[in-house]
């Protein structure tokens, strides 16, 4: 018997379009195993228990967790429709290179859908963080046609009173995707001799208009000072640079691991 997130990951293989052969070399399982899952598996995502599907909506499960988890969707995430087995899938891709970050994305998914398995598909360079579910979209609403950065990307009240409250949470999902903490390097003149100086940094890079100001409204409530770095005609960089502002992302943030 095979447990559920080996057939899962068996049957995402699949989805990426690759043979029945190629997928049973690469895990061990018969070919007929997985051709009786595609047909006969037990639903992937559950039809109940979603907090905004109810007479009343609620909040999701542990709120924390999903301001962190949209931080990563709006980076580096994405939601598909899955016709043959019903619902949607919920990727998000974190690069090998931080182990930790693709921990903190399993276990963020985990909280905030508790009733979903996740799985995890390796892609060149990356992973894919996936979970299935009828109801991806109720979570995450700005899902639609296109490209992020083609279309606009608003909260809903709901989600801006779970950012205000988790703040930094938010922030740090949306570093974790599209951000990074790096070392830039400057000259200065000390005592009639140019030395070298050394001094850290904060990146976030998004194509998108509405991300970027999402990303950049945040850091203002939480009194982080930035600056707009264009590209060419591009204002795609959001710099956070200043001694002060710095150090209270490294105190909430860090670099990614």
């Amino acid at each position: 018997m095979y447990d559920r997130e080996t057939r899962e990951r068996a049957l995402a293989l699949v989805e990426q379009g690759r043979s029945l052969n190629s997928v049973s070399k690469e895990t061990g399982i018969s070919r007929y195993a997985i051709r009786s899952w595609q047909t006969r598996i037990e639903p992937i995502s559950r039809t109940t228990q979603c907090p905004r599907c109810e007479p009343v909506p609620r909040l999701p499960e542990s709120a924390k967790q999903y301001a962190y988890l949209l931080g990563l969707y709006l980076g580096d995430g994405c939601l598909s429709r899955q016709p043959h087995r019903g619902g949607y899938a919920l990727r998000i891709a974190c690069a090998d290179a931080w182990p930790g970050l693709i921990g903190a994305c399993r276990q963020a998914v985990k909280d905030v859908r508790p009733m979903n398995s996740v799985c995890v598909i390796q892609r060149q360079g990356c992973v894919m963080v996936t979970s299935y579910s009828h109801h991806w979209p109720c979570l995450f609403p700005q899902h639609g046609p296109g490209k992020k950065h083609e279309r606009p990307i608003v909260l809903e009240a709901w989600q801006q009173r779970i950012v205000d409250a988790h703040p930094w949470e938010f922030l740090r999902g949306l570093i974790h995707s599209d951000g990074c903490r790096i070392t830039n390097w400057t000259t200065r003149m000390v005592g009639g001799e140019r030395k070298r100086y050394e001094y850290p940094r904060y990146f976030f890079t998004n194509k998108s208009d509405d991300i970027r100001r999402l990303f950049s409204d945040t850091l203002t409530r939480v009194g982080v000072e930035w600056t707009v770095l264009a590209r060419g005609s591009d204002p795609f960089n959001i710099s956070v640079a200043r001694k002060g502002s710095v150090a209270l992302m490294d105190q909430h943030i860090g670099p990614k691991y």
